[in-house]
C-alpha cells in the first residue's frame, strides 16, 4: 500500500511539469510578493504567471499553511 500525497501538495508534480519551475521557486515568489491575502495571491499567480486556478490555489494554500505553522 502506498501513501498517496493528499491536499495541495498532490498538485506539485503536475505544477512542476506544466510550468517548468520547482515548487520551492513558486513558494519563494509567493513569499516575496507584497500581497498577503489568499485570493489576492491566487489572482496574481494566474494573471502574472499564467497558472491555472487549481494550481495557483494549491501553491498559495500550501505556502500560507506552512508559514503559519499549520
Amino acid at each position: 500500500m502506498t501513501n498517496a500525497v493528499k491536499g495541495p501538495a498532490s498538485y506539485f508534480p503536475s505544477i512542476e511539469k506544466k510550468y517548468g519551475r520547482p515548487i520551492a521557486e513558486w513558494k519563494d515568489l509567493i513569499r516575496s510578493s507584497p500581497l498577503t491575502k489568499h485570493m489576492e495571491l491566487v489572482s496574481w499567480l494566474k494573471s502574472e504567471h499564467g497558472l491555472g486556478h487549481g494550481h495557483a490555489n494549491a501553491l498559495v494554500a500550501h505556502t500560507l499553511a506552512e508559514d503559519s505553522g499549520k
